[in-house]
């Protein structure tokens, strides 16, 4: 994962730098909803996201939704065609389905 992350309680948030305005901002990435923060410190950042988080727990609980958005498993991408019959045949020849090659790669890149 990057350093550009902030975590609590389960909540990843990004973290941005406007020259221009001179302050800190993100937003909280794993939710369905767009739950945005700033400070003009990292200290003052750190507590804006604890202050988003907490209060979208609480929203959330109020409405009775769950915070954290769901994943079912499975998504799109766009590749270019050279790369998708590239990786069919990577694929083909290592025995894998497409599926199992992408996930594999994903794996790799997330975990190591």
């Amino acid at each position: 994962m990057t350093d550009n992350i902030l975590k609590y309680k389960g909540f990843c948030g990004s973290v941005d730098y406007s020259a221009n305005d001179e302050c800190f901002f993100g937003k909280i990435v794993d939710v369905s909803d767009l739950v945005t923060f700033e400070g003009d410190s990292v200290v003052a950042l750190k507590e804006a996201f604890a202050e988003a988080v907490e209060d979208y727990i609480v929203l959330c609980k109020e409405v009775g939704k769950e915070p954290q958005k769901t994943y079912e498993g499975y998504f799109n991408i766009r590749i270019s065609p050279d790369l998708h019959r590239e990786a069919a045949i990577i694929a083909s020849n290592k025995g894998l389905t497409l599926n199992a090659l992408v996930e594999k790669a994903l794996y790799s890149e997330v975990y190591s």
